[in-house]
């Protein structure tokens, strides 16, 4: 009987010995630290997520600043004033409501350029949402107390550079100026002209902005001109989010329909 059972136990050892490599291996910690390690090498398990285009090297940096003039990334402060800036919904509703007066605006400057909407409004966005309280005001903009006006944020050396004032203008000329400055739609063009601009000096097209979310080359076009436009380090990240945004998606590419009365 002691030696049946002996030989039933090996036989059922030796099966279980043989069958062990295709038993599952239990999950310790050392294996979930080796396998997170495993899954970040790129080619093995997930693909690598690729160069960020908001990043910019020390030879791109060097190069737009010789060309351009940059002033580097925010102070530390200030990122956070603008980060507590961006969570206050109040504010921002209200920066919607302002942006979706200008839709009719941002898609007829897209049609004229071949620039991508998005990045219209996206640049749009995020200077109305930091803007400076009375900025705005006729008044306080020809004291010259501000330098930059309008949704876009734009200066008179803008106009300057389009053509569009003389550097030696009179008076009366730069208060003309500044008014033009003041209209949302006059500036929204003046802004679209000048992200042409800056393309045609970095020897890209309009076209270049487009499909961002999908092809590297559009997003880092993006990116260089969010950064000539503002001159901050940081500024291509908001802008580049910015244009994800599917709030912001759907003011740009929905179609107002007018109610219809219940009465016809």
């Amino acid at each position: 009987m002691r030696r049946a059972l002996l030989s039933a136990g090996l036989l059922a050892t030796a099966i279980f010995m043989g069958s062990s490599a295709e038993l599952p291996v239990p999950f310790s910690a050392d294996q979930g630290s080796a396998s997170r390690s495993h899954s970040n090498t790129p080619g093995v398990i997930n693909e690598p997520q690729g160069p960020n285009p908001s990043s910019f090297t020390a030879a791109e940096l060097k190069e737009l600043q010789r060309r351009f003039g940059v002033h580097g990334p925010q102070p530390r402060l200030a990122q956070l004033f603008t980060k507590g800036v961006d969570q206050l919904t109040p504010l921002r509703s209200h920066t919607v409501n302002r942006l979706e007066e200008l839709q009719p605006v941002i898609l007829r400057e897209s049609r004229r350029t071949g620039l991508n909407p998005m990045v219209l409004a996206a640049i749009l966005f995020d200077e109305m949402q930091h803007a400076k309280p009375g900025e705005d005001l006729p008044l306080a903009a020809h004291s010259g107390l501000f330098s930059t006006h309008g949704p876009a944020q734009l200066g008179l050396s803008e106009m300057v550079k389009q053509g569009l004032l003389r550097p030696e203008a009179s008076q009366a000329e730069i208060q003309a100026a500044r008014t033009e400055l003041l209209n949302p739609e006059r500036n929204v063009a003046l802004l679209a002209g000048k992200l042409c601009r800056l393309l045609a000096l970095l020897k890209l097209e309009a076209r270049d902005t487009n499909n961002v979310s999908a092809a590297f080359r559009s997003a880092k076009t993006v990116a260089t001109l969010a950064y000539l436009h503002n001159g901050k380090l940081d500024y291509p990240t908001r802008i580049l989010r910015y244009m994800q945004d599917s709030e912001l998606h759907g003011l740009i590419y929905s179609q107002r329909k007018k109610a219809v009365s219940p009465l016809i």
